[in-house]
């Protein structure tokens, strides 16, 4: 007799939900019924669908019978008909479909808070600038796809007139020591100690990432990616960082966790949409049960990509400093795409940020302009109604698509020409018109951040686009 030949698809179409149920099903016919017919083998697999409790303590069908009880439990969650507590800061210049987004995801049953920050636009799940605190759950889409991208500046005691008289040193050093892109690495990657870590061989995913994150580490990945040589303006007579007030040479970077936060946010946005599945307009802010094995991985593999981010800024700033015979005086940093346990009004929840810079009392930041504006080092005033949050950048103000239609390379030219930077790379999806102003962006926030210090760039390494 023939071997059992059964595929995912036929148990879809007999009504089995898309969760574990279909795999353990089909393990369990292959073990005890392989000689079994099909239609006989979908049948039985009928019965236990129809009544799952009859079969919980099956011998031979109990998994499955447990599987579809656990499918019935996170069936068409539906969303509350109004919406948790929400600030939206600068909102008359923030676009209706990114307050939309926020709109939907005040309506989880998970959710307790959110905001909205000034540099806010449309995304995926969250809107970029969203700000989501929500209980024993965290959505892998609130966090983004480039899991703990950050800001990481170094201050160096060099007077920035090295910059124009030594150009070419200073393109040279960037053009040497940082790589961008997805093909991009280091001839001789550096080792780290974040690989040391238990989940990169506990977790099957991150096991089987660990190789290509090694070569990746100390790169930077495009889009708006970057590490820039800029002019560095302490502010005041005292900060958190131990600097003089003066001008200083300072080294800015900006880029995530490259493929190994990618195909974390990946896998574990695919399970959450499995396991909550949302209506429509809300299907990518599915969230995972932390109490769940599956949200406790996530977590787990949030962090490591996030240490993994920091480990990638702080490999690409030795690299400089090495080239500049320089120890920076300084470093300064912060991730602006992850989730946190926060006590929120006395309650522990997850507080997610989506292009969105952590701004607790006395805490700094870095928040970037464009590639010809100002960025501004911060300290946070914990604001409760951000829920202690501030912008991390100036925000879009065109697509990519509507920059590449509607911006020129002259344009580019000159706007780099008059602010007198230096463009190593970067296409005109990423050109400074592209982005909203970031000192309109800044005064939208007083309540939020006060600002010790500016950083503006002058040569600016990007992804060739």
């Amino acid at each position: 007799m023939a071997k059992l030949k059964l595929r995912g698809k036929d148990l879809i179409d007999i009504g089995y939900p898309q969760n574990k149920s279909i795999s353990i099903a089909m393990d369990i016919m292959q073990k005890h019924f392989k000689k079994e017919s099909k239609p006989k083998a979908l049948a039985m697999l009928k019965e236990v669908l129809d009544d799952p409790e009859k079969y919980t303590a099956d011998g031979t069908f109990g998994k499955i019978a447990e599987a579809l009880q656990e499918a019935k439990k996170t069936e068409a969650r539906q969303l509350n008909t109004t919406r948790a507590p929400f600030t939206i800061f600068g909102e008359n210049g923030i676009e209706a479909a990114a307050k939309e987004q926020l709109y939907t995801a005040l309506k989880l049953p998970v959710s307790k808070a959110g905001a909205l920050m000034t540099d806010g636009h449309f995304g995926y799940g969250l809107p970029i600038g969203g700000v989501l605190a929500t209980e024993n759950a965290v959505i892998p889409y609130g966090v983004g796809v480039d899991i703990g991208c950050r800001m990481c500046l170094s201050i160096f005691d060099i007077s920035p007139s090295f910059i124009e008289g030594h150009k070419d040193k200073y393109v040279g050093i960037l053009g040497t020591h940082t790589k961008f892109g997805p093909n991009e690495v280091h001839r001789s990657p550096n080792d780290h100690e974040v690989f040391e870590r238990d989940a990169f061989r506990e977790i099957p995913l991150l096991k089987k990432l660990k190789d290509k994150a090694f070569l990746q580490l100390g790169s930077s990945g495009g889009g708006n990616h970057f590490v820039e040589f800029g002019i560095v303006e302490v502010l005041g007579d005292e900060n958190e960082f131990n600097v003089p007030p003066g001008n200083y040479v300072g080294v800015l970077s900006h880029s995530g966790s490259r493929s190994l936060g990618g195909n974390v946010a990946t896998q574990y946005t695919d399970l959450a949409m499995k396991q909550t599945p949302l209506p429509k307009e809300a299907r990518h802010l599915a969230w995972l049960d932390l109490d769940t094995q599956e949200g406790q991985e996530y977590w787990i593999a949030m962090n490591l990509a996030g240490d993994y981010a920091s480990a990638c800024h702080h490999d690409i700033h030795k690299r400089i400093s090495k080239a500049l015979g320089e120890r920076p005086l300084a470093m300064i940093e912060n991730h602006h795409n992850f989730a946190w346990k926060e006590i929120v009004e006395g309650q522990e929840l997850i507080v997610h940020r989506k292009g969105a810079t952590p701004a607790q009392k006395n805490v700094l930041g870095i928040i970037p302009g464009s590639m010809t504006a100002p960025g501004y080092i911060v300290k946070g005033k914990g604001n409760p109604l951000s829920l202690s949050s501030a912008s991390h950048g100036a925000g879009r103000q065109m697509s990519r698509t509507e920059a590449k239609r509607s911006i020129t390379q002259s344009e580019l030219k000159k706007v780099l020409k008059d602010n007198g930077v230096t463009l190593l790379g970067a296409g005109l999806d990423e050109a400074p018109m592209a982005y909203k102003d970031i000192k309109k962006v800044m005064a939208h926030q007083t309540e939020l951040v006060d600002v010790v210090g500016t950083f503006l760039p002058k040569i600016v390494r990007m992804d060739r686009g």
